[in-house]
């Protein structure tokens, strides 16, 4: 699923701009806040109906306009389009149109597969592990058809029983052992899907660290949970009621998986412990190549690969290491200076600027 164009009306900062894509490699060139990441983003929003920047859709609406607007065409000849616009209540909402058809429910055949690589990633081993959890759940979201919506009836339910633990009274007590129950039974999933695809890893972490490293390590990475997972849904139902007292003073849920990470082990040692600059660069370089290996595995398509100025940040070693990886797919890379990315590609990159 391959662009070959792609327009974007009061979308961000754009007013109207329209630009056709290479099917390898094009390279956004232009000054910080020009527009790049937004035009990034814009394709990211337009493939799954979402935008890794805020879930506020007024914010993706060009300031004064009433709508936006994001149309595609791939190279078979279809198109997409991602309008957002006041609905009946006035209240912005997302539509997506494939072929001229509205999609009411976005299933994961709608979506087209995406790996994101920004410069915050580079910091993904020493970071929070909000970014280690969400670099799990962006490939099960892909590649699992029900991972998305039991995510999101997760949030919701734990956003309810946190809403209700700032709450005083007996009533807090009475009516919080229906949230814990469907909280468990949503957890259990997610801690399975994530155990899953940590499994999938693993396969081949070791062989795509040592690829970029040109040296000889084991690496694995171990997911990191509170709750044992022989019986974990018993487990964290005892766990959520014999915490609530604690959880109440607090005003949030103390353990789940939102609470829950992984750790990258380099030869038996803690990565982010020893791993020097270039090895900790190594690793989320090999994570990345690894998560595209298996979106094209599992989707059955090669995904379209989105890369938000990172050339930067990496060595000539590791440029090249990527470079040589991305050819098979087709690759969006913004940069401030054309000349640090193109000098690592072999084939022809079509350069283009965002006008603002």
């Amino acid at each position: 699923m391959v662009y070959q164009s792609i327009r974007l009306q009061n979308f961000r900062s754009y007013d109207d701009f329209a630009v056709e894509l290479s099917p390898s490699v094009t390279i956004v060139v232009g000054p910080n806040a020009s527009g790049k990441t937004n035009f990034l983003e814009a394709l990211l929003f337009l493939s799954s109906g979402g935008s890794y920047r805020s879930d506020d859709l007024s914010v993706l609406v060009k300031h004064e306009s009433p709508w936006s607007r994001i149309d595609g065409v791939t190279m078979q000849g279809i198109s997409r389009t991602v309008k957002v616009q006041p609905n009946k209540t006035g209240k912005l909402s997302q539509s997506l149109i494939i072929d001229d058809i509205t999609q009411r429910k976005l299933l994961l055949d709608s979506f087209v597969p995406v790996v994101l690589f920004e410069p915050k990633d580079i910091q993904l081993m020493s970071g929070s592990p909000d970014g280690r959890r969400d670099l799990l759940d962006q490939l099960l979201v892909q590649i699992h058809a029900d991972y998305a919506q039991i995510l999101k009836d997760y949030k919701r339910v734990l956003k309810q029983r946190n809403s209700l633990l700032k709450q005083k009274g007996a009533h807090v007590v009475q009516q919080m052992f229906p949230w814990n129950v469907r909280l468990v039974e949503l957890a259990q999933k997610i801690a399975e899907s994530r155990l899953w695809i940590v499994e999938i890893l693993n396969e081949n972490l070791t062989d795509h660290y040592n690829e970029i490293a040109q040296k000889s390590h084991t690496v694995t990475i171990n997911y990191l949970s509170k709750i044992p997972f022989q019986n974990y849904t018993s487990y964290l139902l005892k766990e959520l009621e014999s915490r609530l007292e604690l959880d109440m003073i607090r005003g949030y849920t103390s353990i789940g998986p939102h609470r829950d990470d992984f750790e990258i082990i380099i030869n038996n040692t803690t990565a982010s412990q020893t791993a020097s600059r270039g090895e900790t660069r190594t690793m989320v370089l090999a994570l990345k190549l690894l998560s595209i290996d298996i979106l094209a595995k599992k989707r059955g398509t090669p995904p379209l690969l989105l890369l938000d100025d990172v050339f930067s940040e990496l060595d000539g070693t590791r440029r090249r290491a990527l470079t040589q990886f991305l050819s098979p797919y087709q690759t969006i890379i913004t940069t401030t200076d054309a000349d640090i990315v193109t000098k690592d590609f072999a084939q022809q990159a079509t350069i283009i600027s965002p006008i603002q």
